[in-house]
């Protein structure tokens, strides 16, 4: 009987032993983290100088970083942690104002060719990991640019299409 107890506790210990480091056979599911405003290529291409902040705010949503100290100045910060590869992906997309009115926009934004969207095949992103997007100018008259037409949500293009 104590051969059997004792090649019993000898078969426990191993198995005990064991499951304190398992074999990578098997991965446990890691989720994706996403922090920060998440961008699109169309909000961004709807800047424009002139626009208030207001309506910055908008087109962009509240900025992550607006700093006391840089009233001018607004910071959209985006970072992802892919939970399969652990790689990490983040962007950074800076606003400028002067006197109330944005001014320029610059970061690493990828700017997309032929109408495609980011991150469709055949977008390259950009060689430098700064760049500052051009809005135009001004009107010489001074005047502030016509606001930005509002775009149907989708309870009005669902209201178009039943004829209301």
């Amino acid at each position: 009987m104590s051969r059997h107890l004792l090649s019993g506790l000898c078969v426990l210990s191993v198995v005990a032993l064991a499951a304190c480091s398992p074999p990578k056979l098997i991965t446990e599911y890691r989720i994706d983290v996403q922090q920060g405003n998440a961008l699109t290529q169309d909000q961004v291409a709807q800047l424009r100088p002139g626009l208030s902040k207001d309506q910055v705010r908008y087109i962009l949503g509240t900025a992550l970083l607006a700093d006391a100290f840089h009233a001018d100045r607004w910071d959209y910060v985006y970072r992802l942690q892919k939970g399969s590869t652990r790689e990490i992906e983040s962007r950074r997309l800076t606003i400028f104002f002067q006197d109330g009115k944005l001014t320029r926009v610059a970061g690493d934004v990828v700017p997309a060719k032929d109408g495609q969207a980011v991150g469709d095949a055949g977008v390259d992103a950009p060689e430098e990991k700064t760049r500052v997007i051009d809005l135009g100018s001004l009107p010489a008259d001074g005047k502030p640019l016509p606001p930005v037409e509002n775009e149907r949500g989708f309870f009005g293009r669902m209201l178009e299409k039943v004829g209301l």
